[in-house]
């Protein structure tokens, strides 16, 4: 991917209290948080089936993905990495984030 995409994180939450946090993040290292579109990497929120579904195409679109969900719902990050995701427990994901956007 190249261009914006480069510079942008693609936020998929339903929840508005992670999502505003994770913008926050994205804006603070200085790349855009948005909600459609190609970016090279995408953040996404575990909520059953469809987002697994999602994962796999990011990825096989070329996107690094970052999923989070409930520590309780060890079915659906398990799902999530078996699509190719780093998937991390809600209260890691902005650490996670911050982490992959510093490097």
């Amino acid at each position: 991917m190249s261009g914006a995409a480069e510079r942008s994180v693609l936020i998929l939450a339903r929840d508005l209290f992670f999502r505003a946090k994770l913008e926050a993040v994205a804006r603070a290292a200085g790349v855009e948080p948005i909600s459609r579109g190609a970016a090279s990497l995408a953040v996404v929120e575990l909520t059953g089936e469809p987002s697994v579904q999602r994962i796999r195409e990011l990825v096989q679109a070329g996107a690094d993905v970052l999923a989070f969900g409930s520590h309780v719902q060890v079915e659906w990050l398990r799902a999530a990495r078996d699509a190719g995701a780093e998937a991390v427990p809600n209260s890691q994901v902005e650490a996670a984030l911050r982490r992959r956007l510093a490097g």
